[in-house]
């Protein structure tokens, strides 16, 4: 029997790279005029029990309804499962644009999302008399799957800086102002 001892390769395939060039332009653009907003915009329409549909731009629209357990049909994610969904994608382009500025190459992202959520408030229909701060999201836990050609220490504060900076993550740390109101 024959034993080759031959070197192997390892080939690494890397995800597809965002454009640093451009990502260095936008950067600098917030750093000369960190006042810069933009409006993301939503249009949702109720199809029935509790399913609806939300339009985003020209993209195909965004199904929302409610488990079985909810007097929903199940037919979709339930509205906190997709807050969690725009959380873990925030995350994901907010640690892809880091790891670019800090040239390192991703091989690997994924962005695992639980949070713990209840509603004995019955949306507000009869149910448990409850405070603001006591309904919703009580907890969430994000873990993160990630690979590249950088140690385990700079994927790691790659993350966390993606994650301090992440604008759904701090819309949902932080009060900010909200109102709702019928439309004229």
């Amino acid at each position: 029997m024959t034993i080759s001892t031959a070197p192997t390769t390892v080939s690494t395939s890397y995800l597809s790279e965002i454009d640093r060039d451009g990502l260095m332009t936008f950067a600098e653009k917030g750093r000369n005029n960190p006042d810069i907003r933009g409006t993301n915009k939503v249009h949702t329409v109720m199809q029935g029990m509790y399913r609806s549909l939300s339009y985003v731009g020209e993209h195909t629209p965004v199904v929302v309804d409610e488990p079985l357990h909810l007097f929903g049909e199940d037919t979709a994610p339930a509205p906190g499962e997709i807050v969690l969904s725009g959380l873990g994608g925030c995350l994901a382009v907010g640690i892809t644009a880091v790891a670019t500025w800090k040239q390192v190459k991703l091989s690997k992202l994924e962005v695992y999302l639980e949070g713990d959520i209840g509603n004995p408030a019955a949306w507000g229909a009869g149910g448990a008399e409850m405070k603001p701060e006591q309904m919703g999201f009580q907890e969430i836990r994000v873990k993160i799957l990630v690979e590249g050609d950088a140690s385990r220490e700079q994927l790691d504060e790659i993350v966390q800086h993606a994650n301090y900076f992440s604008p759904v993550a701090n819309t949902m740390r932080n009060p900010i102002p909200f109102s709702i109101s019928l439309m004229d």
